[in-house]
C-alpha cells in the first residue's frame, strides 16, 4: 500500500469531511477503484473512525442507483466516499443520505495521479469561497445564455436554487464531489433553446479529438453533430436521458481537463451542461442517466449581464 497516497487519504478525510474517531466512514467502491478505495479504508482507520469498505460491481453509466444494499448502509453512516468508476453523484442513494444526515463525497473516475496533482491539490478555502459566490449568481438570476463559436443556447432558472460543491462537507447532510470546485443548477425543464459547442471532454467518452454541436429545443437534445455524437446519444438513451438537467460553472484553479469529467468540470474558465437526471438538486427529470458535457471558455450571460467573458469571471473576486 502507497504511504502517500494513504497520508493524502487521510488528510482529505480531515479537511475536506471532518472525519472524527468513532464516526462511521463508510466507503463504496467498485472492481476498478478498489485499490484506491483501500488508501481511504486505510487512512479511516489511522483516524479511528468505525471504517467500513463495501465493494460493488461497476455501474453501467454515471447516475445508475447502486445496490439496495449500499444505498441502505450510506443512509446510516456518519460519513459516506463513494469512490467508483461511474458516478454516484446524481442518484437517488446519494440524496436519501445527505437527507438523512450523511456528509457524503462523490469521487468518480479519480486516478492516483488526481490525488497528488491537479484539483485535490487546491486550497478548497479559496474555492470554497469563489464557489459560494457564484451560486449566488445562479440563486438569483431567472436566465442563462451561453455563446461560443457563433452559437448561442438560452434556457431558464427561475425559482431553481444554485448548489455549491466546495469540497468542504463537514455538516450533517452537505455532500458533493471530491476533488470539487463548481456552482450549478437545475434549468427549468422545457425552456432550453439554442445551440452549444462542446470542445472539451464528455463523460464515459473522455477527451474529445474535434467539437460537437448540440441543437436543444424545448429542453431537449434532438441533434447532435461530430466524432463523439453517436456515442453521446446511445448512452443517453432515447427518453428522459435527452433532457437538459444542469448546467454549471467551474471554480478550481488547479483542476484540468484530463479526460476525466470529476476534475474536467471544476477546470477554471469552463461551464458544463448535462442531459439527464437532475432530481437530486431540485429538477424534476428522472432518467437513470446523467452526462455532463464540458465547455472551454465561453461567454455566459445571467439575465443579460456578462459574467464570464470567453471564461474569466467579470466581477471582483
Amino acid at each position: 500500500m502507497n504511504t502517500q497516497m494513504i497520508e493524502i487519504s487521510r488528510g482529505l478525510l480531515q479537511n475536506c469531511l471532518g472525519v472524527k474517531p468513532q464516526e462511521v466512514l463508510l466507503i463504496v467502491t467498485d472492481d476498478a477503484k478498489k485499490e484506491l478505495a483501500e488508501a481511504l479504508y486505510r487512512a479511516g482507520q489511522q483516524l479511528e473512525a468505525e471504517t467500513i469498505l463495501m465493494v460493488m460491481q461497476e455501474r453501467e453509466k454515471s447516475g445508475q442507483e447502486p445496490p439496495a444494499p449500499i444505498a441502505e448502509a450510506m443512509k446510516l453512516a456518519d460519513v459516506a466516499v463513494c469512490i467508483t468508476e461511474h458516478s454516484l453523484t446524481h442518484t437517488k442513494a446519494r440524496k436519501n443520505a445527505a437527507a438523512n444526515g450523511t456528509r457524503v463525497a462523490t469521487m468518480p473516475g479519480i486516478t492516483a495521479d488526481m490525488f497528488v496533482e491537479g484539483a485535490v491539490s487546491a486550497d478548497y478555502s479559496i474555492v470554497q469561497q469563489l464557489t459560494e459566490q457564484v451560486t449566488q449568481y445562479l440563486t438569483d438570476g431567472k436566465t442563462v445564455r451561453i455563446e461560443k463559436d457563433g452559437k448561442a443556447l438560452s434556457f431558464s432558472i427561475s425559482g431553481r436554487n444554485g448548489v455549491p460543491s466546495t469540497g468542504v462537507y463537514v455538516n450533517p447532510g452537505e455532500s458533493g464531489n471530491l476533488p470539487s470546485g463548481e456552482a450549478y443548477i437545475a434549468p427549468v425543464e422545457g425552456t432550453a433553446d439554442g445551440q452549444i459547442v462542446v470542445d472539451g471532454s464528455i463523460a464515459g467518452i473522455g477527451k474529445i479529438a474535434a467539437p460537437l454541436v448540440l441543437t436543444v429545443k424545448d429542453g431537449r437534445l434532438v441533434d447532435a453533430q461530430g466524432p463523439a455524437a453517436e456515442q453521446l446519444l446511445q448512452m443517453l438513451g432515447d427518453q428522459q436521458g435527452r433532457m437538459l438537467g444542469e448546467f454549471g460553472i467551474g471554480t478550481n484553479e488547479k483542476a484540468r481537463i484530463i479526460g476525466i469529467v470529476l476534475e474536467d468540470e471544476k477546470a477554471f474558465g469552463t461551464i458544463h451542461v448535462a442531459f439527464g437526471s437532475n432530481l437530486t438538486f431540485g429538477g424534476t427529470v428522472d432518467a437513470g442517466v446523467h452526462i455532463d458535457l464540458i465547455v472551454n471558455k465561453p461567454d455566459v450571460y445571467i439575465d443579460d449581464v456578462k459574467l464570464l467573458d470567453k471564461g474569466v469571471f467579470t466581477f471582483n473576486r
